[in-house]
C-alpha cells in the first residue's frame, strides 16, 4: 500500500476519531473527582504539605489548567464552563469566576464547583458539558495529528517519489512499522489494507496524548477512564462489525465441542467478546496513571521530610523513571494497537478446511 493512500485515508479518520473522543470525553463523562483545594486556612499557620492532594489534583480533570504554583501566584489558564439547568438555561462562562482574588472557591450565579464538579446551590439537576482539561487537551491533540499528517500528506502528494525529509522521515518508518509488525502479521495480507486508517489513528492518538501528557502541567487524557473506555468501544464495534460466520461460530458454537460442553463453554465465549475491550480500557488507564503516581510520589518525598539533601538522589532517580515513562508511551500505543489487530484478525478469519 502506498504512503500516499494511507495519509489520504488516515486524515478522515484522525478527524472523526478525534471529534468522537472529544464529544464523548465532556466533563458529563470524564470529569472525575478532583481534589478540592483547601478553603480554609488557620490564621498564621502554614499549611502541611499533603502528598495526596497535590497526586490527585495532578491526574484528575478539572475546570481550569493549572501549571504551577510559586507562594501565592498561581499559573492557570481559566478553561469555558458550559452548563444547563431548567431555571436558567444554558449558560456559559469562565471557570475563573469560581476563584476569588485568594484563589478560593466561591459561587457563581447560584452554581458552586465542589470536588471537580459544578453544582447548583440549591440542589437543582445541573448538566455540565464544559470544556475541561482533558477535552481542552483531547483537541489539542487531534489539531497536531491534522497538521502533522496533513502536512506529510500534501508532501507525499506534491512529490511521490522523493526521498521522506524533516518530519516526514520521523513517521514514515513508524507507520511503515504498524503496517508490517502489526497490521499485515495480525490481519493478514489480503485485509489488513482495510483497517490500516483505523490502526494509525489509534496508534498515533495514543502515543501522542501520552507523550503530551508527561509534558510538566500537561493533562491526564490516556489516564482517564472515559477516554480508554471509548477507544474500547470504538475497538469493541470495529472488531465484532466485520466479525464472519466462522468467528460466530466459535462463540455461539464451538466446533468439535460436545453439545453439552456448549453449555458452559458458550457463556464463556460471550463473556470473553465483552471482556477484550474491558482488558482493553483498563490495561491503558492503569499503567498510564500508576506512571504519573510514581513520578509525583518521588518529587513528593522532598516535601514530606523537608531534606533538600534528599533532592540529590530523588531527582535523578525521577529523571530515570521519567525516561521510561517516555518508552511506555510508545509501548502502551503499540501494545493497545497491537491488541486490536488481533482480535481484528481473529474476527475476519477465513475458514480453513
Amino acid at each position: 500500500m502506498s504512503g500516499k493512500s494511507i495519509f489520504k485515508k488516515v486524515y478522515f479518520s484522525n478527524i472523526i476519531l478525534g471529534l468522537f473522543i472529544s464529544l464523548f470525553s465532556f466533563s458529563a463523562w470524564a470529569n472525575e473527582p478532583a481534589a478540592a483545594e483547601a478553603t480554609e486556612h488557620a490564621p498564621q499557620q502554614e499549611e502541611k504539605f499533603d502528598a495526596g492532594k497535590m497526586i490527585l489534583h495532578h491526574i484528575a480533570d478539572e475546570h481550569e489548567w493549572h501549571f504551577f504554583t510559586i507562594g501565592h501566584f498561581h499559573a492557570t489558564v481559566p478553561l469555558p464552563c458550559i452548563v444547563y439547568r431548567e431555571s436558567a438555561g444554558l449558560q456559559v462562562f469562565s471557570s475563573s469566576n469560581f476563584k476569588n482574588e485568594h484563589h478560593e472557591e466561591v459561587s457563581y450565579q447560584g452554581l458552586k464547583l465542589e470536588h471537580g464538579k459544578i453544582h447548583a446551590e440549591n440542589g437543582e439537576k445541573v448538566y455540565d458539558i464544559s470544556i475541561t482539561k482533558n477535552v481542552a487537551s483531547l483537541l489539542i491533540s487531534a489539531v497536531l495529528l491534522l497538521t502533522i499528517f496533513i502536512g506529510i500528506g500534501k508532501t507525499y502528494k506534491e512529490n511521490p517519489h522523493r526521498a521522506p525529509k524533516g518530519i516526514q522521515s520521523l513517521f514514515e518508518p513508524i507507520i511503515i512499522f504498524v503496517r508490517d509488525e502489526i497490521a499485515k502479521n495480525n490481519i493478514g495480507e489480503k485485509h489488513y489494507r482495510r483497517f490500516m486508517p483505523y490502526l494509525l489513528t489509534v496508534f498515533f492518538f495514543i502515543w501522542f496524548n501520552n507523550m503530551l501528557g508527561l509534558i510538566p502541567g500537561g493533562a491526564n487524557v490516556t489516564g482517564n477512564i472515559a477516554v480508554t473506555a471509548i477507544l474500547a468501544i470504538i475497538a469493541f464495534f470495529v472488531t465484532n462489525l466485520n466479525g464472519k460466520a466462522t468467528y460466530w461460530t466459535h462463540v455461539f458454537a464451538m466446533p468439535g465441542v460436545p453439545k453439552w460442553m456448549l453449555i458452559i463453554m458458550t457463556p464463556v465465549e460471550i463473556v470473553g467478546v465483552f471482556m477484550k475491550p474491558f482488558s482493553l480500557m483498563v490495561r491503558l488507564f492503569a499503567n498510564m496513571t500508576a506512571g504519573h503516581i510514581i513520578l509525583l510520589s518521588l518529587v513528593s518525598l522532598i516535601f514530606i521530610f523537608e531534606n533538600a539533601a534528599l533532592g540529590i538522589a530523588v531527582v535523578p532517580f525521577s529523571l530515570f523513571m521519567n525516561v521510561i515513562e517516555l518508552i511506555v508511551a510508545f509501548i502502551q500505543a503499540f501494545i493497545f494497537t497491537m491488541l486490536v489487530s488481533t482480535y481484528i484478525g481473529a474476527a475476519i478469519e477465513e475458514h480453513h478446511h
